[in-house]
């Protein structure tokens, strides 16, 4: 079959496609026959040796799949071959074929096609968890989504909206992307490349700052974030998109009762009953229409290096979809 690998960390001349044995599912497997896969910042921080846990090489990147069970192993009772699914798994998803576990299979509704299939499983478990479980976020209060226009962002909009938000206060880099974010819920639109960004959010908050804010980028973008906390403000870290490291005097939390709090979606994942609940009320947002899960483009597995530079260089709007040539489109 054939698969992406990296053989070492760098920019994308280091993704190559390969072909490699097709994976033999265990008693406890499924084999699944990918027809969407999601494109992640993860994927980029796995290509750069930067992710949040070692990344070993080579490394064949990937945790968003979905598509059809071609078989099953002995033990699995549930499932059978045909079944449409989603699926996250650690590594491998950038490929025709992946063997997954049974407990990580996803069923796919059939108001779901397989690309929004694949855009929802980790952005939309992400989205939901930075916002309520860390984030905690509360009736009326007042959001700080940044690049929400990309998956992640697109979805959290979305969701603070569902979650009783007062004010959902948006960042993005150009006008089109700024009205896209509108589209979905935003309340207010800010340009982060504009120098003062910052300000222009405690403005909208009429000095007070921002309840609950979601920082991916790192580096300066944390700091000013930060700046724009309200008191017992939360934010929360879930990326390091700039690759900067970001820098914390914890005394200056002190003052206002604030908190900075990380998200890592995998220890989520160990918890069960986090992940039973916020996968039922994604779902029954997403078939009664009051999730939208925004597509933007999507590519051919062998242009995944040319994916993931534009992802990089945030050319992209919404979740970006790579497909193996022998995929459905449906």
């Amino acid at each position: 079959m054939k698969a992406i690998q990296y053989q070492a960390y760098g920019g994308p001349e280091v993704i190559e496609e390969v072909e490699k044995e097709q994976p033999v599912p265990s008693p406890a497997e499924v084999l699944v026959r990918i027809h969407s896969i999601g494109m992640n910042y993860a994927d980029i921080a796995r290509r750069q040796g930067a992710y949040v846990v070692p990344t070993p090489l080579p490394f064949f990147p990937g945790s968003e799949i979905a598509g059809t069970i071609e078989a099953v192993g002995g033990e699995v009772t549930r499932l059978q071959p045909g079944d449409r699914v989603a699926a996250l798994i650690t590594d491998g998803g950038y490929a025709e074929f992946a063997a997954v576990h049974e407990q990580a299979i996803i069923p796919i509704p059939d108001s779901l096609d397989f690309d929004q299939a694949a855009a929802f499983p980790l952005q939309g478990l992400s989205a939901y968890h930075v916002l309520k479980t860390m984030g905690r976020l509360e009736q009326g209060e007042t959001v700080l989504v940044h690049a929400a226009a990309g998956g992640v962002g697109g979805i959290a909009v979305q969701l603070a909206k569902r979650f009783g938000a007062g004010k959902i206060i948006a960042t993005a880099s150009t006008p089109e992307k700024l009205h896209y974010a509108k589209e979905l819920g935003a309340d207010v639109l800010i340009n982060y490349t504009e120098t003062g960004w910052e300000q222009k959010v405690l403005e909208a908050t009429d000095g007070r700052g921002v309840d609950v804010a979601m920082e991916m980028a790192g580096g300066e973008i944390f700091s000013r974030t930060l700046d724009c906390l309200a008191p017992f403000g939360r934010l929360v870290v879930f990326g390091s998109a700039s690759g900067e490291p970001s820098r914390l005097q914890a005394g200056r939390l002190m003052g206002a009762n604030q908190s900075v709090v990380g998200f890592f979606l995998p220890q989520i994942m160990k918890r069960r009953d986090l992940m039973q609940q916020s996968l039922e009320e994604l779902f029954a947002f997403l078939e009664t229409g009051g999730l939208k899960l925004p597509i933007g483009e999507t590519f051919p597995l062998a242009e995944a290096a040319r994916a993931q530079s534009l992802m990089q260089e945030r050319k992209t709007t919404g979740k970006l979809i790579l497909r193996p040539d022998s995929s459905s489109l449906s």
